[in-house]
């Protein structure tokens, strides 16, 4: 990417006469070191400084046709600042083993690994040896032109294409010893849990009851995620980098991830 690295207050002015690469560079430097912060503090941050940023890498959006854009969703993604409130719904998230991996067969997933207790030395080291808890979002995703316009919707339109976005599972692993979640790993689960999915995938209408526990998604957290019918929406994308804007329904405020491609 440029050089070239633009500094906030970003002026519209300024953003217009930048390279796309020096406008992609210049936002990854801004979150970067900040996926850590509170939630609050992250959607200040991104109404307050980075949406000048968002409108104008929209504008240079160079693949705005959803179909063009199947081809350079498949792979392994890292997500490195988002305000989706799921990131975060349980403490201790490693945030370098947080991925979002599209498959070739319409399946896609948020993974995530936790470490309950890493901010206390103590807890951290036993966490880091003895147990990790491991968190999917099993995810279809497909373009739909619609007939007429959702109410409900946050982003349809007569006759333009959205995403398509429906939960289809949960998967809540506690495994011990001190093997990280690498990207391989990541994609290996995943593969195993479509494999799964796909044989009885009858039976996993309704979810699974969640893990018990302290540190774990309770069942209402548990029932919301899977009654969710997220929209999203690419506001940038190209083979190595993406914006993305998600919002389940007009009320709720839009959710905004950068997210870079791993493999």
């Amino acid at each position: 990417m440029d050089s070239v690295l633009l500094d906030a207050p970003f002026e519209p002015a300024v953003l217009a006469a930048a390279s796309t690469p020096a406008l992609k560079s210049s936002l990854l430097k801004q979150v970067e070191g900040r996926d850590r912060e509170p939630m609050g503090k992250k959607v200040r941050f991104a109404s307050e400084i980075l949406l000048p940023l968002f409108n104008e890498l929209e504008n240079r959006n160079p693949t705005p046709d959803l179909t063009q854009q199947i081809p350079l969703l498949k792979g392994i993604w890292h997500p490195v600042w988002s305000t989706i409130p799921f990131q975060d719904i349980l403490p201790g998230r490693v945030h370098h083993e947080s991925y979002q991996i599209f498959n070739e067969d319409g399946f896609y997933a948020n993974l995530a690994r936790y470490k309950p207790g890493r901010k206390a030395p103590i807890l951290n080291w036993i966490s880091r040896w003895l147990f990790s808890y491991d968190f999917m979002i099993m995810q279809s995703y497909a373009v739909q032109t619609p007939a007429e316009p959702d109410p409900s919707s946050a982003s349809e339109q007569p006759g333009q294409d959205y995403w398509e976005i429906q939960n289809l599972c949960i998967r809540q692993v506690l495994r011990f010893g001190s093997r990280s979640l690498s990207a391989e790993a990541a994609q290996t689960w995943f593969n195993q849990t479509v494999a799964s999915y796909q044989q009885n995938s009858a039976s996993q209408l309704q979810p699974p009851i969640p893990m018990q526990g302290r540190n774990r998604v309770t069942t209402k957290q548990y029932q919301q995620i899977s009654q969710a019918r997220p929209r999203l929406d690419h506001l940038y994308i190209d083979p190595n980098f993406r914006l993305v804007k998600t919002q389940r329904e007009k009320s709720q405020r839009p959710s905004y991830t950068v997210a870079v491609r791993l493999t």
